[in-house]
């Protein structure tokens, strides 16, 4: 099966990230398909490599960067939402790139299952 994933909240502050990282790797590990990850409104602080988070919080930065190096899933940040919220190129971490909604619907018509996490 092929899965596309959006996240659209920030990784810190709520769960939906922290699951969608879970969860994606969950698809990995059961041999399925990760065509996308879109990162969305609040979900585009996920790609800031200038996060600090709290030690007892984990690093979900590195997190979804490690994710990208170890199994080539794309990670797109939407480009509105980012330089809404200062997510530029010059901040990406490793493993993100900047692009449009198009790359959303992209994903989801060529996935068989899209998933959302966050609201």
């Amino acid at each position: 099966m092929k899965f596309a994933i959006l996240v659209n909240e920030a990784p810190f502050s709520h769960q939906a990230a922290a699951s969608a990282l879970a969860f994606a790797q969950a698809v990995l590990a059961r041999g399925h398909a990760l065509l996308r990850v879109f990162f969305y409104f609040d979900g585009v602080q996920n790609a800031n490599r200038l996060a600090a988070p709290a030690a007892e919080a984990g690093n979900l930065v590195r997190g979804w960067s490690a994710l990208a190096e170890e199994h080539g899933v794309e990670l797109v940040v939407c480009i509105a939402a980012g330089l809404r919220r200062g997510v530029r190129e010059a901040n990406l971490a490793p493993g993100f790139r900047i692009s449009g909604l198009g790359q959303l619907v992209e994903a989801a018509s060529e996935a068989d299952r899209l998933v959302t996490f966050g609201a």
